[in-house]
């Protein structure tokens, strides 16, 4: 028996944000029963905790996997915020020093509490990576969306990035066109596939520092993710370093809200590193609820 938690991750109240699932002791589950019971789960993503050690040094290490209901991933940021949400209720960690091991790289986490209570999660996520993406594609980009190409802003990058998982970055003139998005999920899929992306991730200006989001990623079998932590901090990267966000003392900070259009609102913060036009390091924090508990029978047992 395999005990598993389901966490709304980027938000305070159960049902909203974004769902993941936790196992905190997948030691002893092999590479296909991880796969079952993220599909078993159906959550976005399912993060599974493959060893726990602590070092000499003070720092703990946590060896993580991260898979969607049909496939792994290399990183998810909302299953993160999960995780250590869980590993602070279960008392495996009392806001020391700790670190991912995941297939993206190291990825450091800091907890935050408010009167001892666990109360928010932030990641550093991995080093910012941007590619182009040719302008001759945005009609295509938009059909794919459901609009029209002059809907698409042209004051706003539209780019290719990652901070551990990579998206295209689709800006869009207003919040009011995101919500009425009707996307063609199959061109949506191949689109990724051609430009080597997991997502198409459309967002929307509300403020200097605030945007509303949308991600697609019917490639990754995730027809839209309510709240994506790992694209989150790669756009607000993005808008940093092409000069689209106020930086003071060389820090951009801004909030993303995405899942409107789903029901499941959430919010995710972003903090951003800045050495000149260079990023240096993205952090992105929220908070997270547990919803419910269970426990998954393996075959055989």
């Amino acid at each position: 028996m395999i005990a598993y938690s389901e966490v709304s991750a980027f938000t305070r109240t159960p049902g909203q944000g974004n769902r993941a699932g936790v196992v905190l002791d997948a030691s002893a589950l092999s590479e296909a029963e991880m796969r079952e019971l993220a599909a078993f789960l159906g959550a976005p993503e399912t993060v599974f905790v493959t060893r726990m050690s602590a070092a000499h040094t003070g720092r703990s290490t946590v060896r993580v996997r991260y898979f969607t209901p049909t496939q792994e991933v290399e990183f998810c940021g909302h299953a993160t915020l999960a995780l250590g949400l869980m590993l602070a209720q279960s008392r495996l960690w009392r806001g020391e020093a700790l670190e991912l091991e995941t297939l993206a790289g190291r990825v450091p986490l800091q907890l935050i509490s408010e009167a001892g209570v666990p109360h928010q999660v932030w990641m550093r996520q991995q080093r910012h990576e941007v590619r182009p993406v040719p302008t001759s594609l945005r009609a295509e980009l938009a059909e794919a969306l459901g609009i029209d190409a002059r809907m698409i802003h042209r004051g706003l990058p539209m780019a290719a990035a990652s901070t551990g998982l990579w998206s295209v970055f689709v800006p869009l003139v207003d919040p009011v066109i995101l919500d009425a998005l009707e996307p063609d999920l199959d061109r949506i899929a191949l689109l990724s596939g051609a430009l080597d992306v997991g997502s198409i991730y459309a967002y929307a200006p509300m403020g200097v520092n605030r945007f509303a989001a949308r991600d697609f990623a019917p490639a990754l079998g995730i027809p839209e993710d309510p709240v994506t932590g790992s694209a989150g901090g790669a756009l607000m990267a993005l808008l940093a370093q092409g000069g689209c966000l106020p930086v003071r003392a060389g820090r951009a900070c801004g909030v993303i809200y995405q899942g409107h259009a789903l029901g499941t609102p959430g919010e995710v913060e972003v903090e951003v590193e800045m050495r000149g036009e260079t990023v240096i390091a993205v952090h992105v924090g929220g908070c997270a609820v547990l919803e419910r508990e269970g426990v998954w029978k393996r075959e055989g047992s």
